[in-house]
């Protein structure tokens, strides 16, 4: 059975359907998905045995450099390449009306949420078949309840399983130490940050234990805020800067990680590393980290930033890294 999964982003979202594959797979071990994604994110599917193709998608891109992709023909060029199969089901996992247009332009019966559970409401009417779906549950449930309705087997009670392929993670360019955590202090939301006072009190407590802090970046911004809270600590790291797949092979040896509310945090959880996540403006039971050891703290209430004393991060530290 050859199905086209559209999830363009982002990096939590795209993590969020991985159980849904596991469950499709097990329930129909002929099937095979490819997947229309944004090209920032194109390595992840690949981790996935279900997966067999991957349509990157550059939308972002086309809309910021519109008369460049129109020169260049970037839509006619996917647009051809979408269309080069036919499918037996095409699933709108995101629920927006771009990934709507996407599913119903490619060839075979789409489907996706109906008006009440979709997050446009207006997708759903590009969808030939639709479901509801209660939109008050985990973001992971949403998908695997989808896959199951969309593909006529029975949801598993189970624990989700992102299933990812270790090996399809790479080496690292640099030595890391057998015992590490990780600081994931990146977000794109303001009010998703975390005091650099408070994380300097977090390196300056893990500095006692004589552990290593690695601080990954991913735009000038973070380097800066990384080399910040470097700044006369030797056991505080600043890394090079890493693609998904590296980031993956960090992540999966770490002892633990402090995650703020991102995408990362979700590819940590997937990878059953030992994380404690940080809320403060979003719900954890919605869209929180699921898997191993996964420790989610949110704020009392909604501030600049998050205001989560470090004492009680230490605390859970302490527990997960001894």
């Amino acid at each position: 059975m050859q199905v086209l999964l559209v999830k363009l982003s982002s990096m939590g979202d795209i993590i969020h359907v991985l159980p849904a594959l596991t469950d499709a797979k097990k329930a129909i071990p002929s099937i095979q998905f490819d997947w229309v994604i944004e090209p920032a994110f194109a390595e992840i599917p690949c981790w996935h045995t279900a997966v067999n193709h991957v349509i990157p998608m550059a939308l972002r891109h086309w809309r910021k450099h519109l008369v460049e992709a129109i020169q260049k023909k970037y839509f006619s060029a996917f647009y051809k390449h979408l269309v080069e199969k036919k499918y037996d089901l095409i699933i709108d996992a995101q629920g927006l009306i771009k990934s709507a247009i996407v599913s119903k332009l490619a060839r075979g019966t789409c489907c996706g949420y109906n008006t009440q559970s979709a997050k446009e409401k207006v997708a759903s009417y590009f969808y030939s078949k639709q479901y509801a779906i209660n939109k008050n549950q985990h973001a992971i449930m949403r998908a695997r309840e989808l896959f199951s309705k969309a593909l006529q087997y029975d949801l598993p009670d189970t624990v989700p399983d992102y299933q990812i392929n270790l090996q399809k993670l790479p080496s690292l360019s640099f030595p890391i130490p057998k015992q590490y955590v990780v600081f994931l202090h990146g977000t794109t939301r303001p009010m998703k940050y975390y005091s650099e006072k408070y994380w300097k009190t977090l390196i300056e407590k893990i500095e006692e234990k004589r552990t290593t802090i690695f601080l990954p970046w991913g735009n000038e911004s973070e380097k800066m805020r990384a080399e910040r809270l470097s700044l006369n600590h030797s056991n505080a790291i600043v890394l090079p800067k890493l693609n998904i797949a590296e980031l993956g092979t960090l992540l999966k040896n770490a002892m633990a990680v402090v995650a703020v509310d991102t995408g990362l945090g979700h590819l940590s959880a997937a990878l059953s590393t030992p994380t404690i996540s940080l809320y403060g403006p979003t719900d954890p039971k919605r869209i929180g980290t699921i898997g191993y050891k996964q420790i989610h703290l949110q704020a009392e209430q909604t501030s600049a930033e998050i205001d989560i004393h470090p004492d009680k991060i230490m605390g859970l530290l302490d527990i997960l890294i001894t």
